[in-house]
């Protein structure tokens, strides 16, 4: 096995144990090793440990996936300093530039409806509503897997296929709360939200006002 090799194992699964501590999901155990393997790969971070980066990406891990948890969180469960995680996160967004921005609302989209057996006219609304939400900078601060869950239950609300917050909730894996909070920042929005040609078969009026 090439050393290069040897470092991805032993980086997947210090995230892996890491991960178990604080009972983060698979989801975010994937993301974190792909966000690993990318700088590993670019070899950006030359001359910082192993276990700095495997730390720093879960942290980013768990902002992209819309479970956020602190550096001191994850501090608690790693070999390495508040201080050296911090750089190798600011180091890390700074390798991979693109990837970290790009992960919106629309990678999760199709996931998620498919599990929540929704339409594809469905899936179309709900990837408009939330990328317009995103550009109108109604969610400010808000993770793109929340306002993605948050769009998609106002397509389903007002379309034949309504799904509850809690359903989609628990396949998009974040609390009815968090919905709750990016939908009512995109409430007051929607008619602006909406795709031109969607077919209302609940209008924007009668749409849950929370």
């Amino acid at each position: 096995m090439s050393s290069s090799d040897r470092a991805l194992i032993n980086a997947f699964r210090e995230i892996s144990n890491m991960a178990d501590k604080i009972n983060l999901p698979k989801t975010i155990v994937d993301r974190a090793n792909v966000l690993f393997k990318q700088v590993h790969d670019g070899k950006n971070l030359k001359g910082r440990s192993n276990d700095a980066i495997a730390s720093a990406s879960l942290y980013i891990a768990c902002r992209q996936e819309g479970v956020p948890r602190t550096f001191k969180e994850i501090c608690a469960v790693s070999k390495i300093s508040k201080k050296e995680i911090g750089r190798c996160f600011k180091l890390i967004l700074k390798a991979l530039e693109t990837q970290v921005d790009l992960i919106t609302t629309g990678d999760f989209m199709s996931r998620f409806c498919s599990n929540l057996g929704l339409p594809t006219s469905a899936q179309k609304a709900a990837t408009h509503i939330a990328r317009k939400a995103v550009d109108l900078d109604i969610v400010p601060g808000r993770s793109p897997i929340s306002v993605a869950a948050a769009a998609i239950y106002m397509a389903s609300q007002a379309s034949d296929d309504k799904r509850t917050q809690k359903e989609i909730g628990d396949i998009a894996g974040v609390a009815d709360v968090t919905i709750r909070q990016s939908y009512k920042l995109m409430y007051p929005h929607a008619k602006e939200l909406f795709p031109e040609d969607f077919k209302f078969s609940t209008p924007i009026e009668l749409l849950p006002q929370l």
